[in-house]
C-alpha cells in the first residue's frame, strides 16, 4: 500500500494533502497558525479530525506527541547524531532510521522494515511517498512522516 503526501506551498501554515495510489484524497493535514510550537491537525477525507501532532516546548531537540481519537499514542524525539538523522519513538516498538541527507527513512518493528518513506526531489513544497507492508499502520505512519518533517523544519529555524 502506498500514500503520497504533498505540502501546499502557498499557505499561511503547514498544509498537506495525502493521496492514495489512485489519486484520491485520504487525509488533510493543517497546522495552527498562531500556536506556540507546532500544533498539527489530521482530518480524514470527510473532514473529521482523526489525529493531532503537538510539539512539546522547551526541549533542546524537537519532541512531538501523536494523538488519535483523543488518546496519546506515542512520542517522537529527534536525537543528536553527527551523520544520520535518528528519532526515538515510544509507541508500537517502532524505530526510525534515515540516510545522511534525511530524505529516506525506514520504520522498523523489531528487525523488519514495515514502512519506507522517501522524499521526492524537484517538487514545489515537500512531497513524500510512504510504502506500508501493513495497511493498519497507515494513519500512524502518515502522522510519523508529518512529525519528522516538522522536527526537521523546527531544527532548521
Amino acid at each position: 500500500m502506498r500514500l503520497l503526501i504533498k505540502q501546499r506551498v502557498f499557505s499561511w501554515s503547514d498544509t498537506y494533502d495525502v493521496y492514495d495510489e489512485e489519486g484520491n484524497v485520504r487525509y488533510f493535514v493543517r497546522a495552527e497558525v498562531f500556536a506556540l510550537g507546532h500544533q498539527i491537525h489530521v482530518y480524514d477525507a470527510a473532514h473529521v479530525e482523526v489525529g493531532m501532532i503537538r510539539q512539546k516546548l522547551f526541549n533542546l531537540l524537537p519532541v512531538f506527541e501523536i494523538e488519535t481519537g483523543g488518546i496519546k499514542r506515542g512520542q517522537i524525539e529527534k536525537q543528536f547524531t553527527l551523520f544520520r538523522p535518528k528519532y526515538d519513538i515510544d509507541f508500537n516498538g517502532w524505530r526510525v532510521e534515515g540516510d545522511f541527507l534525511g530524505w529516506d527513512y525506514d520504520v522498523y518493528s523489531g528487525c523488519s522494515s514495515i514502512i519506507h518513506i522517501s522524499k521526492q526531489l524537484l517538487h514545489w513544497g515537500d512531497t513524500y511517498v510512504i510504502d506500508f507492508t501493513n495497511p493498519g499502520d497507515e494513519l500512524l505512519g502518515m502522522m510519523l512522516v508529518i512529525a519528522i518533517d516538522a522536527a526537521n523544519c523546527s531544527q532548521n529555524k
